[in-house]
């Protein structure tokens, strides 16, 4: 008896494809979610996605009825055979070369199959990115964009004709140019670096783009396969490029980026490869890390993380390096002896033998002061770098204690250029850290406070590099003043050790400032620093916070509060020296800390405690009389009628002058000469002399809400208010100045500001004229970085010595409405407002107002204010 055949099984639905593919994908998710966090479950998980991927695409390319002689390439990441879980999903719809012409009907036939198949991949939840081109066309976007060429380079066959396939590689490998590709991948692998500040420590890093990622893994393999040197990190090994130490370090980073890129996805449930704020401790918890006393959870993950893309940044740069020399046959270009153990090379410095520091530990530190003082060399070679990442089990405490090697560390420091580079090379390859033992605790260390950008090596770093740009020339447009004292000063080098002391103690608890000056103080007498320069320097690292400080908070019109300043310095050298660190250390901060009112600040608190170090106590009527009568000449230049000034500085208190330029004094006279006993408020505003924002002069009839009505429309209005200077008349009228900024607007011309200014001096005036209770503070939004790391509300109230005054301190995380809604507190129980500081670090606020008021000298009012001022603070 015959048997029965059979029937052919009928091909899935795209129902039950996309049933398969949601189950299979959430399996191995829930699988790799509870499975230890280890490098090998991550290849596991991104191998194991790419196959189901395969799978799924090869059955819907089957049921769509593709036209033969097509096929399916994965292309780009997925080509790889790796897919992380919520990646793309490149794929390419090869066709026939076009020399093949098809019947309409045939054509039309194959492009509804093409169309369906895309279709059928979106519909079961396969958001593919797909592109369809012939292998010509393949060749010749290739030449047009390395993008396009790059993503080819990673092909892999899924399914279809095997023979276009083979045509296609063979047609992409005669197309590529090795020299080509490297290049205009390392001018790509720049760009991307520089967008990412060029540094791995970014404390939101991106662990496949940023320096350090896993994305300079893939340039490595992509620039070597593109030249035939191979494929993976053993067939480099083959090829010398290579050393199988390196590889086993290569493969164990580049394990634990795979890692915390996949914890990332699964943990945000959608393609994300930031470290954000928002998810570093989801997956800290998710390796298992505990918050600690002293340490959070995330601060051991993203320690681990640093180290990582540190490592990952220099083997990146050894085998870039090794590989340009075989592409573009540097190795074989002459050299030029530098001295009997360094020598150039196509431009980069070179050790003379690659057993150099093992023979000879003291070249070690003298590599980047022979890198300093010889001209021509812009950079390490392949084989110096792998010499010093080799070399850095000799640097250990009998290193460290050498003379011969302090004595090479002083000579970098001394030189009359070159720190900058020497400093950022020494930390790159690890000699730093290791040669500065105190150093390397710091390396990779976050920066909880809001206003730091940077890890604290990096801000370190920055804060060095910005010292050393006050004693160069072509800097001297950025920090006009800060140049001019820099050549007056005699040993920069003493700035240097300061600046990389100052936050060296940072995170072991208790006072960083003090446990940096007892740092310093052990380095200075290691490396034979002379008494005198040895207290300066220690003097700085111990005081580098106080001047900003005091700049900030406190009133500098107050001659006490400058000769206690003047006191603690005690000198113009002293003076000048922290002047200098205070301003590169806020500078190296964030690009978004610094500005022209705190450089103002600083220069002011400078001239007046230089003045009161020259000995003279300061003569404060001598002082108010000489800005009178240069506020009377800038009248005079003005064509105002002598006597003009009077009436309105009749109503003024002596305090007043004292807080005022002779420039604000003249502004003010010339603005109100005409409306000194107004009964409608006045507006007047201009551009900020300091070049950032502007200026505006309120004055109103007093009362107790005005101050809160201002802050209410500057706050509406998208403004800042940097600083405000209040002052009430003996008539009983408000003076008050603000300087304000509007970020969207800084880029705007002069023409904008004009209108901005008639803008303001009708909507503030409007305002102002307003009657009824005031409206109730937003709550602003908090920004991503505030929700994770919040700052603990802080307010502080103490009376001034004579304790008729009182100094409101404010600590909070900053947001939107919030000086309104300490100012609606203050109207609320009738407080004047004297001074306001308003000082901004990053999205941290530490305000100080000088207040006064009947009612703060009741113990009950005093509470019931703070109180009040607690709630309207927090987020």
């Amino acid at each position: 008896m015959n048997a029965v055949e059979p029937l052919p099984a009928a091909a899935p639905s795209v129902a039950e494809l996309r049933q398969r593919f949601r189950e299979g994908k959430a399996e191995l998710l829930a699988h790799f979610g509870a499975a230890r966090p280890t490098a090998p479950a991550a290849a596991r998980l991104v191998r194991a996605l790419a196959r189901h991927v395969d799978a799924t695409l090869t059955a819907l390319w089957s049921r769509a009825g593709m036209p033969e002689g097509a096929a399916l390439l994965a292309v780009g990441g997925y080509g790889r055979g790796e897919l992380f879980p919520y990646s793309d999903v490149d794929v390419l719809v090869l066709l026939p070369p076009a020399a093949v012409v098809l019947p309409p009907d045939d054509a039309a036939a194959r492009q509804a199959a093409i169309e369906g198949f895309i279709t059928a991949c979106w519909d079961i939840g396969l958001e593919i990115g797909s592109s369809v081109r012939t292998v010509d066309e393949c060749v010749a976007e290739g030449q047009r964009d390395v993008t396009v060429q790059t993503a080819l380079l990673e092909s892999r066959y899924l399914c279809g004709s095997r023979r276009v396939f083979t045509t296609f590689r063979h047609a992409n490998t005669r197309a590529m140019d090795p020299r080509a590709f490297l290049r205009a991948k390392t001018l790509e692998m720049r760009q991307r670096h520089q967008k990412y500040e060029d540094t791995p420590y970014s404390l939101e890093p991106n662990c496949k783009e940023s320096p350090g990622g896993l994305r300079d893994l893939q340039l490595v393999i992509w620039v070597a396969r593109a030249a035939g040197l191979g494929k993976n990190w053993g067939e480099l090994a083959a090829k010398g490029l290579i050393t199988p130490f390196e590889v086993k370090q290569l493969q164990r980073n580049e394990g634990l980026l795979k890692l915390i890129r996949a914890r990332l996805h699964v943990i945000a449930g959608r393609r994300e490869d930031r470290l954000v704020f928002d998810l570093q401790t989801a997956v800290a918890e998710s390796f298992g890390y505990k918050n600690a006393p002293g340490q959070r959870a995330s601060e051991v993950l993203m320690r681990r993380y640093y180290w990582a893309a540190k490592a990952v940044a220099q083997l990146n740069q050894i085998l870039m390096l090794n590989i340009e020399e075989r592409v573009e046959g540097s190795q074989d270009q002459p050299m030029r002896p530098i001295n009997e153990k360094f020598l150039e090379r196509a431009g980069m410095l070179e050790v003379a033998s690659d057993d150099l520091y093992e023979r000879d530990p003291h070249a070690i530190l003298e590599t980047f002061l022979t890198y300093q003082t010889t001209v021509g060399p812009k950079g390490l070679s392949a084989r110096t770098l792998r010499a010093l990442y080799n070399a850095r089990e000799l640097m250990g405490a009998d290193f460290r204690r050498d003379p011969v090697n302090r004595a090479t560390f002083m000579k970098i420091l001394q030189q009359p250029e070159g720190q900058t580079h020497a400093f950022r090379l020494m930390n790159q390859t690890s000699v730093l850290g290791r040669y500065l033992w105190v150093f390397r605790r710091i390396v990779g260390q976050m920066q909880h406070d809001l206003f730091h950008v940077y890890t604290v090596d990096q801000h370190i770093l920055m804060v060095l590099r910005n010292v050393r740009r006050f004693f160069i020339p072509e800097h001297a447009h950025e920090y006009p003043f800060c140049t001019q004292l820099a050549l007056t000063w005699d040993k920069p080098w003493i700035l240097y050790v300061a600046a990389l002391f100052h936050d060296v103690a940072k995170g072991r608890g208790g006072d960083h400032s003090e446990l940096g000056a007892q740092e310093v103080r052990r380095f200075c007498r290691d490396h034979l620093v002379e008494r005198e320069d040895a207290a300066l320097i220690e003097f700085l690292v111990r005081s580098h916070l106080t001047m900003s400080r005091i700049a900030q908070k406190e009133d500098l019109s107050d001659p006490e509060v400058i000769e206690e300043f003047a006191k603690k310095v005690g000198s113009e050298r002293y003076l000048t020296a922290l002047y200098l660190l205070t301003v590169a250390d806020i500078r190296g901060t964030s690009p978004k800390v610094w500005n022209a009112w705190k450089g103002k600040l600083l220069e002011d608190l400078y001239r007046l405690t230089l003045r009161a170090l020259g000995g003279a106590k300061p003569n404060l009527d001598a002082e108010i009389e000489a800005r009178k009568e240069e506020a009377r000449h800038l009248l005079n230049l003005h064509s105002m009628l002598p006597g003009t000034e009077g009436p309105l500085w009749k109503t003024l208190e002596l305090s007043y002058f004292a807080r005022h330029d002779a420039p604000d004094i003249a502004w003010h006279a010339r603005s109100l000469f005409r409306h000194v006993q107004t009964n409608e408020p006045v507006v007047r505003a201009r551009p900020s002399s300091l070049g950032e924002g502007l200026q505006v002069l309120v004055y109103s009839p007093d009362r107790p809400d005005l101050f809160a009505r201002i802050c209410g429309y500057f706050d509406g209005a998208g403004f800042n208010i940097l600083d405000a200077k209040v002052h009430t008349t003996r008539a009983g009228y408000a003076l008050d100045t603000f300087q304000v900024t509007n970020p969207a607007l800084e880029e705007q011309d002069n023409a904008h500001y004009r209108d901005l200014i008639a803008l303001v001096e009708n909507q503030l005036g409007q305002a102002l004229a307003a009657t009824g209770p005031l409206p109730e503070p937003s709550r602003g939004r908090l920004s991503r970085r505030v929700r994770s790391f919040p700052v603990t509300p802080r307010i502080t109230l103490r009376p001034d010595e004579r304790a008729q005054r009182w100094l409101l301190g404010v600590s909070t995380s900053d947001r939107s409405g919030l000086l309104y809604a300490i100012a609606r507190v203050l109207a609320r129980h009738h407080v004047n407002l004297q001074l306001a500081k308003i000082t901004t670090l990053g999205e941290r606020v530490e305000d100080t107002f000088l207040i006064d008021g009947s009612a703060l000298q009741q113990n009950r009012t005093q509470i019931a204010i703070e109180s009040e001022l607690l709630d309207a603070i927090s987020p």
